[in-house]
């Protein structure tokens, strides 16, 4: 077993985008007998629970990104209707939530990063999150990965950020200063009646791609900032609470941002879990 600070040392050097592309072609690969092994070796070594998924046995994928993105059953994940309601988007486990102090956003216990950093560099958007709520959650191979809108929204702005592909681990956070603002990221804006929402899905090791339901793939791409603006009729997309917005070939994590005075989270914990659909605080 490598000791931690070696585990994490180990990520700066290793070639992360090649190795993410690598295990992404093989997750795509339709291999009969050794995708089901395979599929089946996953499920027993993280404990996945096959029986809320619409297809229960491994060889029902063909590949493992289709297992991976596996869609549950209906009615397993129930969306709170209440109309103050603000729901947790994903299953997973927070790795922290709170004020957002200025423009720094917290990440772990001797670590923040700008909002700015966050958002691809654009300073007038980001001056709008100062001092709003953040809420950071961690997805882990067992999870759920689809991603889903915590509230009713329409999508104005979505960019694709360049960046590294740590780990996004509870060790990696811990460790890599700025970690969510470094690696590679799709951020999707989103007015909404109780102002703008960012929903910035973060790339990590061995995420074979970041999709969203309008776009599609969209990362990984080229090496460079990608923006754009949905503005006409022909355009407009429309979210209701709890629709599909996007999900994760592999594991990662999702950072949602709010203005400020427009949101309440409940009370909760680092660490704790998080079930799409229940309540994670109040509309304002």
């Amino acid at each position: 077993m490598l000791p931690d600070t070696l585990k994490v040392k180990l990520q700066y050097i290793l070639p992360k985008h090649l190795l993410s592309r690598l295990v992404g072609f093989l997750a795509s690969a339709k291999a009969g007998w050794l995708t089901t092994r395979l599929i089946e070796l996953f499920i027993k070594q993280y404990n996945v629970n096959m029986q809320e998924a619409v297809k229960e046995k491994a060889e029902d994928y063909a590949t493992f990104n289709e297992f991976f993105t596996r869609p549950l059953k209906k009615d397993v994940r129930p969306i709170d209707e209440d109309k103050d309601a603000l729901i947790f988007p994903v299953d997973g486990a927070i790795s922290q939530y709170g004020k957002i102090d200025d423009n720094q956003i917290f990440q772990a216990k001797g670590h923040e990063y700008s909002v700015e950093a966050l958002l691809g560099g654009n300073k007038s958007l980001a001056k709008e999150f100062y001092n709003g709520e953040f809420m950071t959650i961690y997805l882990s191979p067992k999870d759920y990965h689809r991603i889903h809108m915590p509230l009713d929204g329409e999508l104005t702005d979505m960019t694709f950020v360049p960046g590294e592909l740590f780990s996004v681990n509870p060790l990696t956070t811990d460790n890599v200063p700025g970690l969510f603002a470094r690696n590679e990221r799709v951020v999707s804006i989103f007015e909404t009646e109780h102002g703008k929402m960012a929903m910035v899905l973060v790339g990590a090791t061995i995420v074979a791609s970041i999709e969203t339901v309008w776009a599609g793939t969209v990362a990984p791409r080229n090496q460079a900032v990608s923006h754009t603006r949905y503005t006409n009729d022909v355009e407009k997309i429309k979210l209701k609470k709890g629709e599909e917005m996007g999900r994760f070939k592999l594991g990662s994590t999702i950072v949602m941002l709010y203005q400020p005075n427009q949101i309440e989270f409940s009370n909760h914990q680092p660490g704790d879990s998080t079930r799409l659909g229940e309540r994670c605080g109040t509309l304002k």
